[in-house]
């Protein structure tokens, strides 16, 4: 038991200076168990080992680890297709005003909903249309990812439903004094430290955190650039019609007309009664985002875009073929393309990408894109398949923008996206099927439908997380099985021995909050209910409100990032360190701590 201790003291220390990488340490952690109780076997009366190597290794076939890695499959899923690009446009429209109160908002449903339904899937669900919305707001993903697993996991914590944690902890209770909890039991409390948690989530934590951009994330924050293309119109296009008012194009949002060149005759701005006519070429300014949500919806946008070839006709892939990647690569130094035109060059049949646009931070453009002499520093946007994208790397002409590189989505796999993971929510928040079967059916439906592809689904996989959620299960299953728990609670009996139960109450609270952080809180919940039973009776006090303690405070997993499944969901995409965690989430746990201790002594008569 000691030596379990001890090994989970280290550990922690290792995970909070990062002076090894997580990985490592999660590897040494597993390997050190495995010696130890290989060395020191611990058994039971009747010489049964507790603690084989199977069970020290069952961590990478638990079916936590298997849920959060389909549902990270899933999330991925929804980001490549672009499925929420939709709905997160109509929340920046509605925030641009106002930023801050549109993430409020949307931290505000996410407490609402995760009280009704599975808070896993609910955060799966807001991961990238938060992302989406705090990159386009210019905040960094860092102080918005862990505000949202905390608010689930607040929200989780108000019904019996709201956490398959709450469910472990009302089944033991049925099958210890055969009552379990009411739907709304702990809602009181629950509702108490949720509103007091939500407050220092939106106005102490995002001070807290560190701005932890990756370089695909600082590259996103960037992406406001805007990039000159050429499009021309044909008849069944959205351009074709649209009319000049006040010298611009109002109807065209997100997209400037730099020029119009109709046959010989050039317009430029402030247009003066001009509507788009099939034929016209146009010079449009725009961001990377939009161009991508153009080629999505419209791909005859690309028709006569740049590098067409008279005898062959239009060079261009049609983006509706799917298996096409955007780029951008910069012109080199000393390219060999310096000072020529795109049509000079023939960089689609140098390269099998074609060029979509062109930015150069000297000046604006506003002549045919073909026609332009390229400098030293031009960063041109590409597509082409990845393989050619790839290719690019080994191009001394032009320097590939690692970070840019994206695949483009498409309209019908946007839809498709949507239904499985609808489907996937539905089916796990009903009950009609668990999390994992439910997770483990929608990445087959993903990755068959089209909607990813293996080397896709695959990179949204997150080795630390495996590693981390193995690690943290063979510590549980180490703590369980030498009695480490039974003997934290033994003492805190001990030590709180005539102090009257509200300080009995409160430092059970704190102990159960410390112990969900070490282990799964499901597995604090049913290791510490039939204790909270215990102690209760030992001192005269309804079990059910020692119960209640065990809900909400195995629910503040909040300091580490293998207490809870939505830690370790938002733990990648927020580019968290386990400090991190446990920087912010220590001061939310005794902030609830005494929150509890004040309002459980006034509601339950305990003073």
């Amino acid at each position: 038991m000691w030596l379990t201790f001890g090994l989970i003291g280290i550990a922690i220390g290792f995970y909070i200076s990062e002076k090894l990488s997580l990985e490592i340490t999660s590897l040494g952690v597993i390997g050190t168990l495995l010696i130890m109780f290989f060395l020191f076997p611990v058994y039971d009366a009747a010489g049964n080992n507790l603690l084989t190597i199977k069970d020290l290794l069952s961590g990478f076939a638990d079916p936590a680890l298997i849920s959060v890695l389909c549902l990270l499959v899933i999330g991925q899923g929804l980001v490549q297709s672009g499925a929420l690009d939709e709905f997160s446009r109509v929340l920046i429209a509605r925030g641009v005003k106002s930023p801050k109160l549109i993430i409020y908002v949307i931290l505000g449903l996410v407490l609402i909903l995760s009280a009704i339904m599975n808070n896993t899937p609910v955060v799966v669900m807001f991961i990238p249309i938060l992302s989406a919305l705090a990159l386009r707001l210019g905040k960094t993903l860092s102080h918005v990812m862990i505000p949202l697993s905390y608010v689930a996991i607040l929200g989780g914590s108000l019904t019996l439903i709201g956490s398959s944690t709450n469910l472990l902890v009302s089944g033991a209770l049925e099958n210890a004094t055969g009552e379990g909890l009411g739907f709304f039991d702990f809602t009181v409390p629950g509702a108490v430290l949720a509103v007091v948690g939500f407050l220092y989530v939106v106005l102490v934590a995002p001070r807290l955190l560190k701005d932890r951009a990756s370089m695909a994330g600082t590259y996103i924050l960037e992406s406001g650039k805007q990039f000159l293309v050429q499009a021309e119109v044909t008849p069944d296009s959205f351009l074709a019609g649209k009319q000049s008012k006040a010298g611009m194009f109002p109807d065209l949002k997100d997209l400037t007309i730099r020029m119009v060149q109709r046959g010989e005759d050039s317009y430029l701005p402030p247009y003066e009664d001009i509507t788009l006519k099939p034929g016209d070429i146009l010079i449009i300014a725009a961001t990377r985002p939009v161009l991508a949500d153009l080629l999505k919806k419209s791909p005859d946008l690309l028709r006569g875009i740049i590098e067409e070839n008279p005898e062959e006709g239009p060079t261009t892939p049609d983006p509706a073929e799917g298996g096409q990647m955007l780029a951008e690569v910069m012109i080199a130094p000393a390219s060999r393309m310096f000072g020529r035109t795109l049509k000079q060059i023939g960089f689609h049949t140098l390269t099998d990408c074609i060029v979509l646009g062109i930015q150069r931070r000297s000046r604006m453009l506003r002549i045919d894109l073909n026609k332009t002499r390229l400098e030293s520093g031009d960063v041109l946007l590409v597509m082409g398949r990845p393989g050619n994208i790839l290719a690019l790397r080994a191009n001394k002409d032009v320097v590939l923008l690692e970070w840019s590189t994206k695949d483009l989505p498409l309209a019908h796999h946007s839809k498709m996206a949507l239904t499985i993971f609808g489907l996937v929510v539905a089916l796990a928040a009903t009950g009609l099927l668990p999390i994992v079967v439910a997770a483990l059916l929608g990445v087959a439906f993903m990755i068959g439908s089209g909607c990813l592809n293996i080397r896709q689904a695959g990179r949204a996989v997150d080795r630390r997380i495996v590693l981390l959620i193995a690690a943290a299960l063979s510590m549980g299953a180490a703590l369980s099985a030498t009695g480490g728990a039974e003997f934290l609670a033994t003492q805190l009996i001990f030590l709180t021995q005539g102090m009257g139960p509200l300080i009995t109450l409160s430092a059970f609270f704190l102990l159960v909050a410390f112990i969900t952080n070490v282990l799964s809180n499901n597995a604090t919940a049913v290791l510490f209910t039939p204790i909270a039973i215990s102690v209760a009776t030992g001192i005269g006090v309804d079990p059910k409100v020692f119960v209640i303690a065990v809900v909400l405070a195995a629910n503040c997993s909040f300091a580490s990032p293998i207490g809870y499944q939505t830690n370790l969901l938002v733990m990648a995409p927020g580019h968290y360190k386990f400090s991190d965690f446990a920087r912010v989430g220590t001061l939310l746990i005794f902030l609830l701590w005494a929150t509890f201790t004040v309002f459980a002594g006034w509601y339950y008569n305990l003073v």
